[in-house]
């Protein structure tokens, strides 16, 4: 259900007031970024039960043994991806949808997979009703990327990695970008690879807590 316009007015002045008080006030300065966590409505993105606290500085869960997560990690994410208007993006563990949305008010085209079935199917509604057009939801093993779409100027990853799996370098464009947390099951550091021809660089960047990477090129779900 859509709030109506007195329930929407506060929620947007919840929304500004997350962005200067756990963003700006920590030092996120790209304003495409803090313009379009102004903008998404978190709490559509949210269970029913939690969205009281849509806008609390930490990750909630939303089924399926996933999480949102922590709205400062969603900002440093999206200010390291560096994702411009006209490029295309790859999402690694859609989730609830709402980091495929702000990649949607970032960039022209967005893919985002995600291996839990009956929250890939939540996370499109939730993005076809709030109409985003330039969003395709896709169920499978985020580990192998998603060769059919492949080059994308950017791939950003939601969940924690053993390593940077291949298939998701190889489907990097030349100049592109990935984001990937990397590290154990129970903790990470934020990895940004960058691909310069048929050459990856990498820098590490924060420490991080993902839910695991599932898949053929991440962690094994009975680990």
């Amino acid at each position: 259900m859509q709030p109506d316009g007195r329930e929407a007015d506060r929620l947007a002045q919840i929304r500004q007031r997350m962005v200067e008080s756990q963003l700006t006030a920590r030092g996120i300065t790209d304003e495409r970024v803090l313009e379009a966590m102004a903008t998404v409505p978190r709490e559509h993105f949210v269970p029913e039960a939690r969205r009281a606290d849509a806008y609390a500085d930490r990750p909630l869960p939303i089924g399926g043994g996933q999480t949102i997560s922590q709205p400062y990690i969603v900002a440093i994410m999206l200010e390291v991806l560096d994702c411009g208007p006209g490029m295309t993006a790859l999402e690694i563990g859609a989730g609830s949808g709402y980091q495929a949305a702000l990649l949607a008010e970032l960039c022209e085209r967005v893919w985002a997979v995600e291996i839990v079935e009956s929250l890939a199917r939540r996370a499109a509604v939730a993005l076809d009703a709030l109409g985003y057009d330039n969003v395709e939801i896709v169920v499978g093993d985020g580990t192998q990327g998603l060769p059919e779409h492949a080059p994308y100027d950017r791939i950003i990853v939601a969940a924690g990695a053993p390593v940077v799996p291949e298939p998701l370098r190889e489907q990097l464009a030349e100049d592109g970008r990935l984001v990937i947390p990397v590290g154990s099951r129970i903790s990470q550091r934020l990895v940004i690879v960058r691909r310069e021809g048929d050459e990856f660089h990498e820098q590490e960047s924060i420490p991080c807590v993902f839910v695991p990477l599932v898949g053929r090129y991440g962690w094994s779900p009975n680990a």
